[in-house]
């Protein structure tokens, strides 16, 4: 398949959060606009404003200049893609995937194991982070930890082993991650993009709060009357304090988006190179 012919390219990607958001805008900026992304029935993202997952709440969701929109089967995926639009569906089994047969799969779910992705799905298949060996159950990984191999494309081995720690902003890591201090439905009157200090009252599940330990703008927050269990992450504190951040995608999106690019370059430009090392 050569270059003029990729913006045929069908591609499938399991999950609509953050990361995947990064790949698809990426993606569609580079003119690969034929995505379809599959999701749970309720998202739990906190990076709401730069989540595609949103369209299954809201119908349409914009970001940076991209719209994605909620579709149903199919057919409206074809639909949406004749508007130029990213289409997203609740399908948490991936049934979408052998009714559109796409010619690259990704598996961004971000669930730190294998769901049951194989190589057998797509020509292309690549998985984000840990859980995935290039070479055994996908074509290729992207690396997904902070750090000097952030975005590397890895067609032999598995990325690096999860950390279990958040990324360091400004020297925070763990502190400016809120979590749910119980299980059940949380709820909250703040929006995304506030500025809080530490001590404040972010929200609660039941008669627990969840305090900020850090002050900083509120970057992300899980959908309110969302469903939680204990020690979830539900909200994402920026020390940084600067509100454009809650609307743009981040530096590890645009990376591992980048990785993801060349991934799809290397093997529709050199059909032989999975055979390779």
């Amino acid at each position: 398949m050569d270059s003029v012919s990729m913006s045929h390219l069908k591609i499938g990607i399991k999950g609509a959060g953050e990361l995947a958001t990064g790949i698809a805008w990426r993606l569609y900026q580079s003119n690969i606009r034929k995505i379809f992304m599959m999701e749970v029935e309720s998202p739990l993202a906190v990076r709401r404003e730069v989540c595609f997952c949103d369209a299954v709440y809201i119908q349409k969701k914009t970001v940076e200049g991209v719209e994605a929109v909620r579709t149903e089967d199919e057919n409206c995926i074809y639909q949406a893609w004749e508007r130029h639009q990213i289409a997203v569906i609740a399908d948490p089994c991936w049934k979408t995937t052998g009714k559109i047969k796409p010619d690259i799969i990704i598996d961004a779910t971000i669930a730190k194991k294998n769901l049951g992705t194989t190589m057998d799905e797509a020509p292309l298949v690549i998985g984000l982070g840990p859980g995935f060996e290039a070479g055994r159950d996908v074509h290729m990984v992207i690396e997904t930890n902070r750090g000097h191999n952030l975005g590397r494309v890895i067609v032999s081995g598995p990325a690096e082993k999860n950390t279990g720690i958040p990324g360091s902003i400004n020297g925070f890591t763990s502190e400016r991650v809120l979590r749910a201090p119980a299980e059940g439905p949380f709820n909250s009157n703040l929006h995304i993009g506030v500025t809080v200090r530490t001590g404040d009252v972010i929200g609660g599940v039941y008669k627990k709060n969840v305090t900020a330990e850090i002050s900083g703008v509120l970057r992300g927050l899980i959908k309110p009357g969302t469903m939680v269990k204990k020690g979830l992450k539900i909200g994402d504190i920026d020390p940084r304090d600067d509100r454009e951040y809650c609307y743009t995608i981040s530096d590890k999106s645009r990376a591992v988006g980048g990785g993801v690019l060349e991934a799809v370059l290397r093997r529709f430009n050199n059909p032989s190179f999975c055979d390779t090392k």
